[in-house]
C-alpha cells in the first residue's frame, strides 16, 4: 500500500475525529507524515534567553496560552523503491512523566495500514526521548526487522554517553528521563545501529545531514527526487523560531550554535523553495519558508486531498 493510498476514504478508519496522517509525494518519493500525538510543555521553553514580555506578546499574537501549549509530535514514513524509512519514531509511553496524549505512532502506523517488519531503515535525527521512545514500547522490538538498519550520528551516540544539561532549561523529571531512554535505546539497539559523521545517502535522494546545536549529533534529512525537494529539520525548527530564531529553546545542549544552526537552515529553506517538516511544527507541519524583512515566515500548503 503507498502513502498516498494509505489515505483514500475507504481505508481510513475512523477512530479519531482528526486526521493523523497526511501524505505528500516528493517525485518518486511517498512521503507520510504522522502524527505522534502532542506534549504539553511550559511556554517559557519556547525562548528562554528572551523577555518574558517578548515571549508573552508573541504568544499573545499567535492565540496561545501564556503558560503552557502543545507542542506536536511529527515523525515521517519515506518509501522509495524497496526500502520503507521511518523518521524518528515518537515518544512511546513513559508512565512517570503522565503524557498520555503522546506516544500514538505505534497505533497510528498500524492505523496506516503500515506493518513495523516492512520497515527497511530508521533514521534518528538526534536520542531526545520523543525521537527514540517508540522504540522502547513494550513488544516493539520483536516485530522489526533482524536486519533493520538505524541510522544515527556518531557523534550523537559519543554525546549520550555522559551528556551535558548545563546549557538546558527543561521541567523537572526531564533531563533523567533523556538520559535513560538514551541509554536505554543505545543499550538495547546497538547491534542494528550505522553511525555517520556528516552526510549519510539512505537511500537514492534521501540523504541524512549532521547539523549539531540541538545535540551534538543532530540530524537533518533532506529527500529529492523528479525536481521535488523536502527537508525534515528535525529539532532545529520550531514555529517560534521563524520570527525569533535567536530565541534559544529549552531542549538544546548548545543554544547558541543551536541558532546559528537555525538561522542557516531557514535561509536555505528561503532560498530553495523546497517543502518542510518538522517534529514540533503543528500538524502536518507541512510548509515553506519565506523571509520577511530580518525574520522569516512558515506559509502552510494548502490542504491536499
Amino acid at each position: 500500500m503507498s502513502a498516498v493510498n494509505a489515505l483514500r476514504a475507504d481505508q481510513v478508519r475512523t477512530e479519531e475525529l482528526v486526521p493523523s496522517r497526511y501524505a505528500v509525494q516528493i517525485g518518486e518519493i511517498e512521503v507520510l507524515v504522522i502524527s505522534d500525538g502532542v506534549l504539553p510543555l511550559p511556554t517559557k521553553m519556547l525562548g528562554h534567553n528572551a523577555q518574558a514580555s517578548e515571549r508573552a506578546a508573541w504568544l499573545g499574537e499567535m492565540f496561545l496560552p501564556q503558560d503552557a501549549f502543545d507542542w506536536s509530535l511529527n515523525v515521517v514514513l519515506v518509501r522509495h523503491g524497496e526500502q520503507t524509512i521511518l523518521i524518528d519514531v515518537g515518544l512511546g509511553l513513559d508512565p512517570d512523566l503522565n503524557l498520555p496524549r503522546a506516544g500514538q505512532v505505534v497505533r497510528r502506523l498500524e492505523a496506516a495500514g503500515v506493518d513495523l517488519g516492512s520497515v527497511t531503515d530508521i533514521i534518528i535525527t538526534h536520542m531526545h526521548m520523543d525521537h527514540v521512545g517508540g522504540l522502547l514500547v513494550e513488544g516493539v522490538k520483536e516485530r522489526l526487522r533482524s536486519d533493520l538498519r538505524i541510522h544515527v550520528a556518531a557523534a550523537e551516540l559519543n554525546f549520550w554517553e555522559n551528556p551535558d544539561f548545563t546549557h538546558v532549561n527543561m521541567p523537572q523529571g526531564f533531563p533523567d528521563a533523556l538520559r535513560a531512554a538514551a541509554k536505554k535505546f543505545a543499550a538495547e539497539y546497538r547491534d542494528l545501529i550505522n553511525t555517520f559523521e556528516d552526510e549519510y545517502e539512505v537511500a537514492p535522494g534521501i540523504v541524512i545531514h549532521r547539523t549539531g546545536g540541538h545535540t551534538p549529533g543532530h540530524s537533518v534529512v533532506r529527500l529529492s527526487s523528479g525536481g521535488d525537494r523536502l527537508t525534515f529539520a528535525g529539532d532545529a525548527i520550531f514555529a517560534v523560531g521563524f520570527d525569533h530564531p535567536d530565541w534559544y529553546n529549552g531542549f538544546e545542549h548548545d543554544p547558541e550554535e543551536a541558532a546559528r544552526v537555525r538561522l542557516k537552515l531557514l535561509r536555505e529553506l528561503a532560498d530553495t523553495g523546497e517543502q518542510l517538516v518538522a517534529t514540533h511544527l503543528p500538524f502536518p507541519s507541512v510548509g515553506r519558508v519565506a523571509t520577511d524583512g530580518e525574520a522569516f515566515r512558515w506559509v502552510p500548503v494548502f490542504w491536499d486531498y
